[in-house]
């Protein structure tokens, strides 16, 4: 319901044949980037704030260009980039990025691909990726002590110029080495480039981070490569034949393009990287120890695309474990009680929620009582006119519901902010006249930032946090939120972390650290602040805060269970922004100092203390 900005969509694609065979064989010269364009629009749903792409050519002579790039803003980015590809820019290695941005930086410079020049063809480096690092002040401080001066601060720039020191140190090695063997001239080159190992410049580049990942890259010598966070955070899927090697953030991406089943896919695993070598030769490397599992489970709630076989089961699932909730908060009346869901995500959860009662033996009512209608402009600048004409981007269908007769049991996939259901689900709704309003989510309670690629970082934004506050504020508890607040800042913070150091093994403790614990460890000390409260109590604030003046028709909100969520998406145990267990050191000190940072603005904001 409420769009979140979120994990960048990359694909990627080594043409294994000469150039002439697919032009014999698929009769054009742009084989390769027809199937990128497909690539990207099928992931279109991933980034729609820029796009670009990148290729290399293997045959070019010295002189002529050999590394292109091509890159725009916009949702129409796509199309703009492929309508300047030109005969010239052909390629066996190509690159696509799609990017939304989780950082609030925006324009053409931020948008990947990201190029490192260097008259030596090893040197070049391109870079994308689907990620967001937690400790990017550590590696800005770690390159500046090296003499290093970044041009601008961001992961993505910081990124590159490490993984590019890195490349220039693999190259350098091997110089050293064809000059001991007795090479000269072009035969240097030459050997420096047929003998290049990024499986040594990932691990000495990707051991300094802290965060979730997946890092694709190019070189000018023809190396290409994606490599995978430790900890599996962020998706990466990759396919090969005796023509292509390809990789995306999206398993049926890659059907769609070749025409492929799931079984012909595989995914990468935590810490691993598939590095395809200037001859064409591929290999899986394991760069980082993976670490205890923990792949986004939003992924499947609600970013990728749930035409994917095993999501398209995970979301109906998460639908219908749901039913015991939704049955209590109707008061089992099946008979009066209409079902629908909040367009277009939830869809798949909805199909599961109604399959769950007519298991059940339930005979449900079911209608399409919300439209999303086309995003709505307005050029007005009084604020009260530009929130009205927001507040209708979605309709009803009207006589849907019996009114003052008929409950409306409704899902979503989530709800974060709760801003689209005050200024507009929930005063539409109301126009129907249901007895009683049940606003499900197929989702827990959201309470936590996420740094791992989500657009959300900070506290207050969660109206679970915001609803939590208020019962504090309530029950006068404000010595657990100086507690909680002393114990944060005392926790070290994201620039204190120093060099990533991981675990051989990760800790399973999910447990809120003792009172006895010592301070200036990585403890999410926030969780704390929930602890007095029953789910049922939060819901019942989040209600009171989000419903509209004048309201008449009762509301209860009905959240999936995180027992619930792990049973339907077991291999997806990535749980952080509900449960604040996250699986790095560096989530953990950023949602501590996100605490700190609300508490400061608030006192800062009341001049009155806590």
């Amino acid at each position: 319901m409420e769009q979140l900005k979120h994990e960048c969509g990359v694909a990627m694609i080594r043409l294994l044949k000469p150039l002439s065979y697919y032009e014999k064989k698929y009769g054009t010269w742009a084989y390769g980037f027809n199937k990128l364009y497909l690539m990207m629009e099928k992931q279109h749903n991933r980034g729609q704030e820029g796009a670009g792409i990148a290729s290399v050519s293997l045959g070019n002579k010295p002189g002529t260009e050999y590394m292109f790039r091509e890159k725009a803003e916009g949702k129409d980015a796509i199309t703009e980039i492929f309508s300047r590809v030109t005969e010239e820019m052909k390629g066996e290695l190509l690159m696509g990025h799609l990017r939304y941005s989780t950082t609030g930086k925006s324009g053409l410079t931020f948008v990947h691909p990201f190029l490192r020049r260097n008259n030596w063809r090893a040197k070049n480096l391109c870079l994308c990726g689907n990620f967001n690092m937690t400790n990017i002040d550590e590696i800005f401080d770690f390159l500046t002590a090296q003499g290093q001066s970044p041009r601008i601060y961001g992961d993505s720039y910081i990124t590159l110029e490490l993984m590019g020191h890195r490349l220039d140190r693999e190259v350098e090695r091997l110089f050293v080495e064809a000059k001991n063997k007795g090479l000269e001239g072009t035969d240097i080159t030459n050997y420096i480039d047929d003998h290049v190992e990024m499986a040594n410049v990932l691990r000495t580049t990707m051991q300094h981070y802290d965060g979730g990942y997946v890092m694709c890259g190019l070189t000018g010598s023809g190396e290409m490569f994606s490599v995978r966070d430790p900890w599996g955070i962020r998706p990466a899927f990759w396919y090969q034949d005796d023509e292509i090697i390809a990789v995306a953030s999206e398993r049926p991406v890659l059907q769609t393009t070749f025409d492929l089943q799931a079984e012909d896919i595989r995914e990468l695993k935590p810490g691993q990287a598939i590095i395809v070598h200037k001859n064409g030769e591929s290999k899986l490397e394991q760069i980082m120890p993976a670490q205890q599992l923990s792949a986004c489970s939003f992924e499947r709630i609600y970013f990728s695309r749930g035409s994917d076989c095993d999501i398209y089961q995970e979301r109906k699932r998460l639908g219908e474990q749901l039913t015991p909730a939704i049955l209590n908060a109707i008061d089992n009346d099946i008979d009066n009680t209409v079902f629908s869901y909040i367009p277009n995500t939830a869809e798949v959860a909805y199909y599961g929620m109604t399959d769950g009662f007519r298991q059940q033996g339930y005979n449900v009512r079911t209608e399409k009582v919300v439209w999303k209608d086309i995003k709505m402009r307005t050029f007005i600048a009084d604020n009260s006119e530009r929130n009205d004409l927001a507040a209708h981007v979605y309709d009803i269908s009207y006589g849907s519901l019996k009114p003052y007769k008929d409950n409306l049991v409704i899902i979503d996939d989530s709800i974060v902010r709760g801003t689209t259901l005050k200024e507009s689900i929930f005063k539409i709704l109301d126009r129907l006249h249901p007895k009683k309003i049940v606003m499900v989510s197929s989702s827990p309670q959201i309470r936590y930032p996420d740094y791992y690629g989500i657009d959300m970082a900070r506290l207050e934004e969660f109206c679970a946090f915001r609803a939590t506050m208020a019962l504090i504020e309530e029950r006068g508890l404000w010595q657990l939120v100086n507690e909680t607040y002393r114990k944060c800042k005392a926790s070290p913070s994201p620039s204190e972390g120093g060099d990533v150091q991981i675990p051989t093994k990760a800790d399973p403790s999910n447990q809120t650290p003792p009172p006895s614990e010592g301070l200036g460890e990585a403890f999410n000390y926030v969780r704390a602040i929930y602890a007095p409260f029953t789910v049922d109590e939060i819901n019942a604030k989040i209600v009171e805060m989000l419903r509209p003046t004048n309201m008449q028709a009762p509301i209860e909100l009905v959240f999936q269970s995180i027992e619930g969520l792990h049973e339907a998406c077991p291999n997806h145990p990535g749980d952080w922004y509900f449960t604040g267990h996250y699986p790095t050191p560096g989530g953990t000190r950023l949602c501590n100092q996100a605490f700190v940072n609300y508490v400061d603005q608030k006192v800062f904001k009341n001049s009155d203390g806590l």
